[in-house]
């Protein structure tokens, strides 16, 4: 297995994971809720949104610090 290989299957399952906690979100919009202010009535800071926010935060960075590699072809023999 090259390092090639290696770093393309990296690459692969870091985009798969990154689509998939981007789904995971909850949306941000208010919707027709803002309109008569209601919407900050339940606003709170969660925890767990937070800890997702990270980790999706991260996974881009590789994501993309990935396709950097990929693409300028440092890793080509």
């Amino acid at each position: 297995m090259t390092a090639t290989l290696l770093v393309q299957i990296l690459w692969t399952v870091s985009a798969s994971f990154l689509i998939i906690l981007v789904l995971l979100h909850s949306p941000k919009g208010d919707g027709l809720g803002g309109i008569g202010g209601q919407a900050q009535l339940f606003t709170s800071a969660k925890t767990a949104e937070k800890t997702l926010n990270q980790i999706t935060w991260s996974l881009a960075i590789i994501f993309i610090a990935l396709t950097v590699v990929l693409s300028a072809g440092w890793l080509v023999r």
